[in-house]
């Protein structure tokens, strides 16, 4: 078995973007597998796993500086921390969610947050009716505080669980308050200062695409089962 420090690579270098959107999905798996008890993963039970192919899974986990040994594969354990390297996920990256509605509750009691190293530390809204309450440990503040307290608390990461109609502005704010990396639930495309990282997550996108995804399933099986006449 290769050496953690033979396998380490001195230099960090940029990992393209399809690779990186592909590592925590490695990562989600290789935990699994640690939870198995498992300790050696080949390249190619990864990619079936990952649904890529084995060439592919190679290339992504070279950017580590990682390659396996030959006839043995990746030592799991290992391999978990460098993807969590490479990702920043040794490192706690606080977070507060704007949007204390149901989808920003969700987001602020689901403990899978914190337990991947992303705390949601403080949710906030402009709604009288909503300041005050409990959302899980947190209470919800006025959003006039969050200037304050992402100065105070070195908050990095803003989550917009807010209407389209709001978000630009949220945004705005955020990044204002020195917050260079947002999630977007709302169904909009955000403007951005170039070096502000954005993740959109829009779930009516997601739903069509199942759509079309069923409507092809359903001519695959009328094809199969013609209707008799």
């Amino acid at each position: 078995m290769t050496s953690p420090e033979k396998n380490a690579s001195p230099r960090r270098r940029r990992i393209p973007t399809a690779a990186v959107n592909r590592l925590p999905v490695y990562l989600q798996i290789l935990t699994d597998l640690q939870l198995q008890e498992t300790t050696q993963v080949s390249s190619d039970q990864l990619a079936a796993l990952a649904n890529v192919n084995a060439a592919k899974v190679r290339k992504d986990l070279s950017y580590l500086g990682t390659y396996g040994t030959r006839g043995v594969g990746y030592e799991v354990a290992f391999l978990i921390y460098q993807i969590k390297r490479e990702l920043g996920l040794l490192t706690e990256w606080k977070t507060i969610v704007i949007g204390a509605g149901n989808l920003g509750a969700a987001i602020t009691v689901n403990g899978g947050f914190a337990s991947r190293g992303f705390p949601v530390v403080a949710i906030f809204d402009v709604d009288p009716r909503k300041i005050g309450a409990r959302v899980g440990d947190l209470t919800v503040r006025n959003l006039d505080e969050m200037t304050d307290f992402v100065g105070n608390n070195g908050v990095h990461i803003g989550v917009l669980a807010v209407p389209s109609t709001a978000a630009q502005s949220v945004a705005d704010d955020l990044i204002a308050a020195g917050i260079g990396s947002l999630l977007n639930f709302a169904p909009i495309v955000l403007t951005t200062p170039k070096g502000v990282a954005v993740r959109n997550v829009d779930l009516g996108v997601e739903l069509q695409i199942l759509g079309y995804h069923e409507q092809m399933r359903g001519q695959s099986s009328s094809q199969h089962n013609p209707v008799s006449v």
